[in-house]
């Protein structure tokens, strides 16, 4: 699949490439930079007391770390209490598993249509493309979702998926694509092109799918938190609703689901409260007027396990998709979502997807951060992204230590000739006679030093020894005060 639909993976080789085209596109940098801005500002406002904002962020960080710590109970009561109320839950190790049980799904209902809310998770598993496959459309009902699909492109940002779009580019788009309208760059009137379009489609839809925030065990309710509205006729319309989800977005109670509520939509768009937070324990009742006849959750791991396994990179898995890390990081703001090549761009893709998808694939990733901290700093829930991405640049040049589990791709980046000049390196700096001839030499000659030094001198001045060691200089210095 990911050889058809290039923007779900790009290999690893291709990435710098795309960085650099990324950064060659003045309008695409001023487009990200700006809307950053925006963003920022806007969290900002929602957090005027630091003191508070810390208090909230290490609640929300001990619930999340709470519900992983017991997260196969948690599941398993999840699955007990879901079916309970009706609820058929499926489970499903990969991407191919979770879109085969959705096809299985539609094939029973004998369904045309798939109207889809906001899911990132569909979009790891490749959903539309394999419901293609199979002769069943599938149609994107969130607006930022509906432009992307429209014009065959992947999100850009897990909360703002078309962020990277103007609204010339989007009229002309719709011109093109959406029969009968004809140019216009009235901001409301392509929302409300957009949204005749939709609402037609809510009405033929014969299965609707939507995405899971959280997903409480206790109660056995799938929380789903949005703002369009498009949610909850995904959900409420369509006769048979499936949602799908990975396995880490389990809570035990409902009490914890207002502190991470709370601090997502703080964090995500700037807003005190989204337009909808929808609650959904159930199909429709026999007293009910609206509502679906069937609901399904599938549960993806997709190798999540991986990363839970791991009692450092289990932190990866607290992460509530706000996008917060990618709002503020320099290096995303510069190069947006689709340079990444992968679901989940930025800081938060940087540590999950070498998971998802194996170091091999994705080596690179890690390495595209400054470390400056931001991305830690901003996180509501507290990962610790920098000291994860530290460690997954170390685990993809090194193999497993002995007695631990190798990483998916674990080694990939491996170099003979790196390992080569590291122990140089070492041997060098811990041996002070050779230190000192290779000093002397290095001054002596530093006339020969290259002026390219690979990837140092794409924007930094060359490496130069100076004309002198500090230790002969202090030598000299010692000799003339005598």
């Amino acid at each position: 699949m990911t050889a058809r639909h290039p923007l779900q993976f790009v290999p690893a080789e291709e990435f710098k490439a795309r960085t650099r085209a990324a950064t060659d596109d003045a309008h695409l940098r001023q487009s990200f930079r700006s809307a950053m801005d925006f963003l920022m500002a806007k969290r900002a406002a929602q957090f005027p007391d630091d003191s508070a904002l810390q208090r909230q962020r290490e609640t929300a960080e001990a619930i999340r770390r709470y519900s992983l710590a017991r997260l196969p109970e948690l599941l398993e009561q999840l699955e007990r209490r879901l079916t309970a109320n009706g609820v058929h839950v499926h489970w499903a190790e990969n991407g191919d598993e979770a879109n085969a049980i959705i096809i299985d799904i539609a094939r029973r209902h004998s369904a045309k249509l798939m109207v889809k809310g906001k899911s990132m998770v569909s979009e790891e598993t490749e959903l539309n493309h394999a419901m293609e496959a199979a002769g069943i459309d599938a149609l994107e009902s969130d607006m930022g979702e509906y432009i992307v699909q429209l014009d065959g492109e992947k999100p850009s940002h897990i909360i703002m998926p078309a962020i990277h779009k103007t609204k010339q580019q989007i009229a002309r788009l719709f011109a093109e694509k959406v029969p009968g309208v004809s140019y216009t760059e009235s901001v409301d009137a392509l929302i409300g092109i957009g949204r005749a379009v939709l609402r037609e489609k809510f009405m033929q839809a014969d299965i609707g799918l939507s995405g899971v925030n959280f997903a409480v065990a206790e109660t056995g309710t799938l929380c789903l938190v949005e703002n369009e509205g498009n949610g909850r006729m995904c959900t409420t319309v369509p006769r048979v609703h499936v949602a799908i989800t990975g396995i880490e977005k389990v809570v035990e109670k409902l009490e914890h689901v207002p502190p991470l509520y709370g601090l997502l939509t703080r964090s995500a768009t700037g807003q005190a409260i989204t337009t909808y937070f929808n609650m959904i324990s159930g199909p429709r009742k026999p007293d009910e007027q609206d509502g679906p006849e069937e609901v399904h959750l599938v549960l993806l791991d997709n190798n999540r396990s991986q990363a839970y396994a791991d009692e450092q990179m289990r932190a990866t898995l607290q992460c509530i998709r706000c996008g917060a890390c990618m709002n503020h990081c320099p290096v995303y703001t510069r190069i947006g979502g689709h340079a990444y090549g992968t679901t989940y761009p930025g800081p938060i893709g940087e540590i999950i997807s070498p998971h998802m998808m194996g170091l091999a694939a994705t080596h690179a990733l890690p390495t595209a951060s400054s470390l400056c901290g931001a991305c830690a700093e901003v996180c509501p829930v507290k990962i610790p992204i920098p000291d994860l991405l530290i460690r997954l640049r170390g685990e993809a040049t090194h193999d497993a230590p002995a007695g631990r589990a190798p990483l998916l791709g674990q080694g990939a980046a491996k170099s003979r000739l790196m390992d080569a000049v590291w122990a140089g390196w070492a041997a060098l700096y811990t041996r002070p006679a050779l230190y000192r001839a290779f000093a002397w030499l290095a001054t002596r000659f530093r006339a020969l030093t290259p002026p390219v030094q690979s990837g140092w001198t794409a924007s930094r001045t060359p490496l130069r020894p100076a004309p002198r060691s500090l230790r002969e200089q202090l030598a000299e210095r010692r000799r003339a005060h005598r």
